[in-house]
């Protein structure tokens, strides 16, 4: 399972229909966070995601839009008793901000808050997959992130399997798990039943940014790339000068790295009625795009090459 939430999906201000960036990622039962705008814990709980199994928290920048539901989410996970350390991870400054927050009111809490300052090519190791932290270019010291699942093993060949004698049961299992097994003195190498690895899935998120080298390199095949689309093309002047990206631009990004699917997020107020010009903007250069709104869920599913 990997699914990807969109508690959050609005720039800069929130709307009627839009709440600030947070976006909640669920690998086989553990949760990232992606940015933690105001009222990320009560999106969370209008989408019943859980919080007490959240173990990161990734931030790209340090803008109020991105952060300042970080006090709500914390003193929420207190008070239903969490005890289990939370991991908040960002750019520089990162830690000076969770000490100003954590200054904020009287808070007493039972668990961890541990601060990760990353730089582009930083990982954090996981169960399976790592987060790895690239360069964007905005107005403020920010990163982007790579979630990337270890390669899987070959699809097992079973027909090949009981040709050369190995038995029906608990040696398969072994097998695929890429461990060899002894059958009548001989071994049995996962090599000789097993196909090509296979790749594991991969998701890039932005953040707020101009489109860049680094970010497109990144997005290379990706599964899911998450962009910065704030605002339609006509509206590149803007986008330059506030380093954000154009619908058009993300999709020309997105068609150049050979990535899946694009979803455009951090969209300005401007569209609040209508976000056809995103979507016009975007498809005519790469059609697998979509505009993110807030609660919706796309699951990425593996692939066999």
């Amino acid at each position: 399972m990997l699914q990807v939430i969109f508690l959050g999906t609005a720039g800069s201000l929130p709307t009627p229909d839009r709440s600030l960036p947070a976006i909640l990622v669920n690998r086989e039962g553990d949760l990232l966070l992606f940015d933690c705008g105001e009222g990320t814990q009560r999106q969370m709980m209008i989408a019943r995601t859980g919080m007490m199994r959240l173990s990161h928290i990734f931030l790209t920048h340090l803008h109020a839009d991105h952060i300042l539901g970080i006090p709500g989410l914390l003193e929420t996970m207190a008070f239903q008793g969490r005890e289990n350390p939370l991991v908040i991870a960002g750019p520089p400054r990162t830690a000076r901000m969770v000490s100003i927050l954590n200054g904020l009111g009287c808070c007493v809490r039972d668990f961890e808050i541990r601060v990760l300052e990353m730089r582009p090519g930083d990982s954090v190791r996981m169960s399976g997959y790592t987060v790895t932290a690239i360069a964007t270019q905005h107005s403020v010291p920010s990163l982007g992130y790579v979630l990337l699942e270890d390669m899987r093993p070959g699809r097992f060949n079973r027909e090949r399997a009981i040709e050369i004698g190995v038995p029906v049961g608990p040696l398969f299992g072994r097998l695929q798990r890429g461990e060899s097994v002894e059958i009548d003195g001989r071994v049995v190498r996962p090599e000789d039943v097993l196909g090509a690895p296979r790749p594991g899935r991969k998701i890039v998120y932005s953040g707020d940014t101009r489109p860049t080298n680094e970010i497109e390199e990144a997005s290379r095949n990706a599964d899911l790339l998450i962009h910065d689309g704030a605002l339609a093309d006509d509206m590149i002047d803007w986008a330059v000068e506030t380093k954000h990206t154009t619908a058009g631009e993300a999709a020309a990004l997105a068609a150049r790295a050979g990535v899946r699917r694009l979803v455009l997020t951090h969209i300005s107020s401007r569209y609040s009625e209508d976000t056809t010009p995103l979507l016009n903007d975007a498809r005519k250069i790469f059609p697998e795009t979509m505009i993110a709104s807030d609660l919706m869920r796309i699951e990425v599913p593996l692939r066999d090459a």
